[in-house]
């Protein structure tokens, strides 16, 4: 499941062989260009992003149904792979 608003440059869509692309699970747009995947932003930009995830119970619930059924493999962009929004969804999803 691609957890991003924006398509990952470099990927064709036809290519990525994708169940599904949640572009509502992501954070939003303007929290996203705050963070700008500046290392020293990550602790803000988490507790911001776990707000909106509060916010948005729905979309969480549905990601939420499809692990009990299935593994979920949440794909990003990101280039760091420890300072960006998939590690704090991952972390969400498996306190819930």
């Amino acid at each position: 499941m691609l957890i991003d608003k924006v398509w990952p440059r470099g990927v064709k869509k036809e290519d990525a062989k994708l169940n599904e692309w949640n572009k509502d699970i992501a954070p939003s747009t303007d929290l996203r260009k705050w963070f700008g995947h500046k290392a020293e932003r990550f602790d803000e930009f988490a507790r911001k992003y776990h707000q909106e995830l509060k916010k948005n119970e729905e979309t969480v619930q549905h990601i939420t149904d499809i692990a009990e059924k299935h593994q979920v493999t949440l794909l990003y962009g990101a280039k760091d792979e420890k300072h960006n929004h998939a590690v704090i969804l991952r972390e969400y999803l498996k306190n819930k």
